[in-house]
């Protein structure tokens, strides 16, 4: 089954904002997870309100959730910033 990867507007505003090496591992991250039809790679799950994930692309965080095959990315953003 195929797992559709889909950039919620803040999320695609952080990718513009990052270097293009690191734009280039987070655009390639979520492509890997398209393509294998499952999450792949560094991911945990966050405590709170739903069940969010983090996938870990180095120093930077790609927030997201899981909804009916469909993972919605939140925010991609330096680790520093990523967790209140």
């Amino acid at each position: 089954m195929a797992i559709q990867v889909v950039l919620m507007p803040p999320a695609e505003r952080d990718l513009k904002a990052l270097d293009g090496v690191v734009a280039r591992r987070v655009t390639g991250k979520l492509l890997a997870i398209e393509t294998a039809g499952r999450v792949v790679g560094d991911v945990k799950r966050l405590t709170g309100q739903p069940p969010r994930f983090r996938l870990r692309v180095g120093d930077y965080r790609v927030l997201f959730t899981v909804e009916a095959g469909r993972i919605k990315v939140y925010r991609i953003v330096h680790r520093r910033e990523a967790y209140p």
